[in-house]
């Protein structure tokens, strides 16, 4: 339990206040963010029926959706993604890019990367069907916390030092295919064989951002999960698109 918390307390604004923390039950917590990313899903999920029930028109409720979720996380991941794209469009050398992730100030590129996640959030969702909605914000926020995990035991961290080294020094096998198992049990649940389709796509995409940003920096930083976590997110709303259009 104390290790689900330490995850709801990581990756959102909900309120638990756990001040001893240890390396081993950071690392532990790993397991669960694929649990905090769906039930950060179903609060999206309540609002979204909410605010139906409440006759709201759909692209408001929307926008509505995406504010909450930016709320609820805190902008956490928005903020890497700010950073990684102020910095990978730097053409700077590896150390001046990781500089510029530390820098506390925002740039014209980051600016734009903020703008165009949460526009093509809202156009994805607004381009779903009622009947697939559920399932959408669902695996958008479950999946997208997978491949921190995934992202995690695949490719070392890039900095000497950091917020995030911890996670990464204390994942293991384990960790992660007690994540994965959940991730599955989750998405098969929620879509059946069409949601273990989008689960290997959303991997297979993860595993390409992730080597995309170890050959620029030799590795990963708190920052670029962020950006991952975003662009998950869009990539799976995508698939979504995709799927229920094909016709399959």
């Amino acid at each position: 339990m104390r290790s689900f918390l330490l995850a709801l307390q990581f990756l959102t604004i909900i309120p638990v206040k756990i001040r001893h923390l240890n390396e081993q039950k950071l690392s532990e917590s790993i397991i669960y963010f694929p649990i905090v990313g769906l039930l950060l899903g179903l609060i999206l999920l309540l609002a979204n029926k909410l605010l139906f029930f409440l006759n709201f028109e759909s692209f408001f409720i929307n926008i509505i959706l995406v504010i909450l979720l930016l709320i609820l996380t805190g902008g956490l991941h928005l903020d890497g993604l700010a950073d990684t794209f102020d910095a990978f469009l730097s053409r700077k050398d590896k150390d001046e890019k990781l500089k510029i992730m530390r820098d506390s100030h925002i740039g014209v590129m980051g600016v734009l990367s903020l703008i165009c996640i949460i526009l093509l959030k809202i156009a994805f969702l607004s381009s779903i069907n009622m009947s697939v909605k559920t399932i959408a914000l669902l695996l958008m926020c479950t999946l997208s916390r997978w491949t921190l995990v995934l992202s995690m035991i695949l490719f070392p961290y890039a900095r000497q030092e950091g917020k995030a080294k911890v996670f990464i020094q204390g994942i293991n096998l384990k960790i992660f295919f007690l994540a994965t198992i959940i991730t599955l049990c989750s998405v098969a649940l929620v879509w059946q064989l069409k949601g273990l389709l989008v689960f290997l796509t959303t991997a297979i995409s993860a595993y390409i951002m992730g080597k995309f940003i170890k050959r620029k920096i030799d590795g990963i930083t708190g920052d670029t999960l962020g950006a991952i976590n975003e662009l998950i997110e869009i990539f799976v709303l995508f698939s979504i698109c995709i799927i229920e259009r094909s016709g399959l």
